[in-house]
């Protein structure tokens, strides 16, 4: 492997805590990935991780390293990019995020992205899977919702309203539910109990904001399973507005409780690993999400025209885009943020 190699190598075994963790990442070995950085402290004569314990951490010489490593890095991808053009971007992209995003969201972009950068390979990975988000070589995660303590740099470029709806078969058979506190008697599809989203936020009568989670027979781990079922009568939901947006305007599904909605909004993220140097194709697909999503109003209540107005490079598309707590009776006291 070329010296370029070996530091791209080393700074991800840096950047993701260790040699097993930056393996794969890199779709190596450890072993692999441990021999190459033994080559790399031999060429070089000293030690550049300390290696006492079962974590890795750097020596005074790898801290040192790290930083010309990065340099190094910039200068030969900004080399690249000097000869390339701002539009020849090269390389795998590799993108997770929650289905329903993805797919109501990202795809009807995809062909604009890939109008101003050809030569970049896209590569998405759909899952709603805990852990780390950036396991398996991904570059960018696409996260919807409060973030915890983490490593991760993230950038937020949208938000979102949950919306509790149903469609108007369901509301013509059990009859439409006037509060929050009659969801008791009715159908409720939701996510599993371990999800976040399956707590349900509204406001009270008298303003308050309080948290339950319905009782229903009913559970999917995507909103996709969820919107369908909610579409052909199973019950009532609550699903983020930029998954039902054309739903709701199609006659599909009817909001309920609108003078009840919390008011709060999940933020979504872009998240990336915390290296002070981002690469191009990364880089450009950050702007491009904040281009596309950071105006007002929301991205999904924007014809695919006026997203893209204005944006350099992006000719006019043709047409828009395609479409542990108990079980609870009433409303609970809100214990934390809303979600």
């Amino acid at each position: 492997m070329n010296r370029f190699g070996e530091m791209l190598v080393f700074v991800r075994a840096v950047e993701d805590g260790g040699f097993s963790a930056a393996a794969r990442s890199l779709t190596m070995t450890p072993s692999a990935v441990s021999k190459l950085i033994g080559r790399l402290e031999s060429r070089l004569g000293v030690a550049l991780f300390n290696r006492a314990s079962r974590t890795v951490t750097l020596t005074a010489e790898g801290e040192a390293f790290y930083t010309s490593a990065l340099r190094a890095i910039e200068a030969v991808e900004d080399a690249e990019a000097s000869v390339l053009g701002g539009g020849a971007t090269q390389g795998t992209l590799r993108v997770r995020s929650m289905p329903t995003f993805a797919t109501h969201q990202l795809a009807p972009l995809i062909p604009a992205f890939r109008r101003l950068h050809p030569g970049l390979r896209l590569d998405f990975v759909l899952s709603m899977e805990p852990g780390n988000l950036l396991d398996g070589g991904i570059d960018v995660a696409i996260h919807v919702g409060e973030l915890a303590d983490s490593s991760l740099v993230a950038r937020r470029f949208a938000s979102t309203r949950w919306i509790v709806c149903a469609s108007p078969a369901y509301l013509a058979a059990r009859g439409m539910p006037l509060r929050p506190e009659d969801l008791a008697t009715h159908e409720c599809l939701n996510f599993p109990s371990t999800a976040p989203w399956s707590i349900w936020s509204l406001r009270d009568e008298e303003g308050a904001t309080r948290r339950l989670r319905p009782a229903g027979s009913v559970a999917a781990n995507t909103g996709q399973m969820l919107l369908a079922m909610a579409r052909s009568g199973a019950g009532i939901v609550r699903l983020a507005e930029f998954h039902i947006i054309h739903d709701l305007r199609a006659g599909r599904l009817v909001e309920l409780f609108p003078e009840r909605h919390s008011g709060a909004e999940d933020p979504i993220y872009a998240l990336h690993n915390g290296r002070r140097h981002l690469s191009p194709r990364i880089r450009v697909f950050l702007d491009f999400l904040e281009m596309s999503f950071s105006r007002q109003p929301p991205a999904w209540e924007r014809t695919l025209e006026e997203r893209m107005a204005g944006a350099p490079g992006i000719p006019a598309p043709a047409a828009d885009r395609m479409e542990p707590l108990p079980v609870v009776p009433g409303l609970h006291g809100a214990a934390r943020g809303d979600r």
